[in-house]
C-alpha cells in the first residue's frame, strides 16, 4: 500500500511512512494510491463480531503488512479496550428508522478516542522499531487536543504539544487537556482562536529547522491513520443494521471534515450508503459549499458547539481530490484561489459530490431547541454537537426507508453550558472524570505567534 498527496508534487510514501510524516512535503493530505475494497461476502462476514475485530478486517489492507498481524491485532485490542462499553460505538434507536451511534464511550468521552487511542500505540510502535524520538503538535478546537493527551500520555518516544484556542473551548474539554500533569505533555493556550492554531501547526510541519533534527508528529486528523481509524464504525454501524443487503445513511456533525471523510471511504470501499448528510454549525462553510457553491472564508462566529467552531475544513481537500478525478494541480490551484478570495467548484466535481452529499446549518438557537425536542421525544440527552446532526438528519434525509445513522460525536458533560442553557440542570460527569474540575491545571498562554510557539516547543521537549 503505497500514498499519495493530493496536490500531486509529494513523493508516495508507505504506510509507516504516512503515519510519521503526516502533511505531504508539497502542503497536501496523503491518500491511498489504490483504495481496497470489500466484497458482499466480506462484509456479511462481519456481522456479530467483537469491534476490535472488525477493526482488525478494515484496517489490516491499509497497514500492507508493515506491522504484523499479531502486533496489530494487539494494538487495536488494547486501543478498544480503554473503552466503557463493549461494543465502543453503540447504537442506540430514536424512532422506526432513525438510530445514534454513541462515540462517547472512551477516555474523553468524544469520538476522537476511537482512532487517537489505536494512533498513540502505532506511532510509539514505530517509534520504537526505528529507535527514534518524535514531537507531536497538534491543534484542537476542543476534542482532538484531549484524546490525543490521552492516546500518547503513556508513550515512551513522544511528546506532545496541543494547542488550543484560550477562553474558547469547554471548561470541561480545557481541564481534560489541562490536568494531564505527565513529563511528555504540554498544552499551550493560544491567544486566537481554532484556525491561528491549525495554521501554525501547518507552518511548523512545513519547515521543521526549529526541532533540530527531531521528527514532528501529526495527530490531527491530517494524519491518514486517523481517518483509517474512523472508517471502522461506519462498516460496524452498516452492518450491524443490515448491509450489506440494504443501503444505511449517516449523518454527522461537521468541521474539519474528517469524519464524515472517513465514511466516504468505507462507502468506496463497498458499504453501501445512500446518503451523507453533513451537518454543521453557524460556521456553515461545508454547508455553503454543498448547497450554494459558496467555497469562501467568512468570520469565526463562537457557537454553542465550539468543537465545529472552523472557518477552513482541512479534510475537505480529500473529498476535493476525489471530486476532481485526483488531479492534485486542479486541486491546488482550487485551494490556493481559496485562500485569497471566494472561490467555487467546477460544475462537474460539484455534481459528483451533490450525488452522495446533501447539508443542513443549525444555529445556536436551534441547538437549544433540538436538544429539549429530543429529550422530549425519545429521552436523551444530546450534546449540542450531536443535534446539529439530530436536526440535520430530519431535514435534509433522502427518505424514511433507509435507516439513517446520527453520530453521537461527544458526551452532553462535556458541554453542560449548552445543555444548562437548554433548560436542564447540568449533566454528570462519568465516575472515571470525578474530581475533573478540581484537579491541578498547567499549561501556558501564547500569543498566536508563530516564533513564539515554535520557541516553547523547542525548549520544552525532552
Amino acid at each position: 500500500m503505497r500514498y499519495i498527496s493530493t496536490r500531486g508534487e509529494a513523493p508516495a510514501l508507505s504506510f509507516e511512512e504516512v503515519v510519521l510524516t503526516g502533511m505531504a512535503s508539497d502542503g497536501g493530505l496523503y491518500v491511498p494510491e489504490t483504495l481496497p475494497s470489500f466484497t458482499r461476502d466480506a462484509l456479511a462476514d462481519m456481522a456479530g463480531l467483537s469491534y476490535a475485530d472488525i477493526a482488525f478486517r478494515v484496517i489490516k489492507p491499509f497497514v500492507g503488512g508493515e506491522i504484523d498481524d499479531t502486533t496489530l491485532h494487539q494494538l487495536v485490542a488494547e486501543a478498544y479496550a480503554t473503552f466503557s462499553h463493549d461494543a465502543v460505538v453503540p447504537l442506540r434507536q430514536l424512532d422506526a428508522n432513525h438510530f445514534l451511534l454513541e462515540q462517547f464511550h472512551g477516555p474523553t468521552l468524544a469520538f476522537k478516542d476511537v482512532a487517537l487511542q489505536l494512533l498513540g500505540r502505532i506511532l510509539d510502535h514505530f517509534l520504537k522499531k526505528r529507535g527514534e524520538r518524535a514531537v507531536i503538535m497538534g491543534a484542537t478546537s476542543g476534542d482532538t487536543g484531549s484524546a490525543a493527551i490521552e492516546g500518547c500520555r503513556h508513550c515512551d518516544n513522544l511528546d506532545i504539544f496541543i494547542l488550543h484556542p484560550h477562553r474558547r473551548v469547554s471548561e470541561v474539554q480545557r481541564r481534560q487537556m489541562t490536568t494531564v500533569l505527565a513529563d511528555n505533555v504540554f498544552n499551550v493556550a493560544i491567544e486566537g482562536n481554532f484556525d491561528d492554531a491549525q495554521a501554525m501547526v501547518k507552518a511548523s510541519f512545513a519547515d521543521q529547522t526549529f526541532l533540530n533534527g527531531t521528527r514532528l508528529v501529526a495527530v490531527n486528523s491530517i494524519n491518514w491513520a486517523r481517518i483509517m481509524a474512523q472508517m471502522v464504525y461506519y462498516v460496524a454501524a452498516g452492518v450491524a443494521l443490515g448491509a450489506p443487503r440494504r443501503e444505511v445513511s449517516f449523518c454527522v456533525p461537521s468541521a474539519n471534515f474528517g469524519n464524515v471523510f472517513a465514511g466516504y471511504m468505507a462507502y468506496k470501499m463497498g458499504l453501501p450508503v445512500k446518503q451523507f448528510i453533513v451537518a454543521t454549525n453557524a460556521n456553515d462553510i461545508l454547508h455553503r459549499t454543498l448547497a450554494d457553491n459558496d467555497f469562501s472564508k467568512r468570520e469565526l462566529a463562537a457557537t454553542l458547539a465550539p468543537s465545529m467552531d472552523i472557518v477552513v475544513s482541512s479534510n475537505f481537500e480529500r473529498l476535493l481530490f476525489d471530486a476532481y478525478d485526483r488531479d492534485g494541480r486542479a486541486v491546488a490551484a482550487l485551494l490556493e484561489r481559496f485562500q485569497h478570495e471566494p472561490a467555487a467548484l467546477a460544475d462537474a466535481p460539484l455534481a459528483k459530490l451533490r450525488q452522495k452529499f446533501s447539508s443542513h446549518s443549525v444555529d445556536d438557537a436551534t441547538i437549544l431547541e433540538v436538544i429539549r425536542e429530543a429529550h422530549r421525544r425519545t429521552g436523551e440527552l444530546l450534546d449540542p454537537h450531536t443535534a446539529t446532526g439530530y436536526r440535520a438528519a430530519e431535514r435534509a434525509r433522502a427518505d424514511a426507508a433507509t435507516p439513517m445513522i446520527t453520530l453521537a460525536t461527544a458526551h452532553p458533560a462535556k458541554f453542560a453550558d449548552a445543555v444548562i442553557e437548554a433548560g436542564f440542570p447540568g449533566v454528570e460527569l462519568p465516575p472515571h472524570m470525578e474530581g475533573l474540575l478540581e484537579r491541578e491545571e498547567r499549561f501556558a498562554v501564547l500569543p498566536a505567534e508563530l516564533a513564539a510557539v515554535q520557541r516553547f516547543v523547542a525548549e520544552n521537549r525532552r
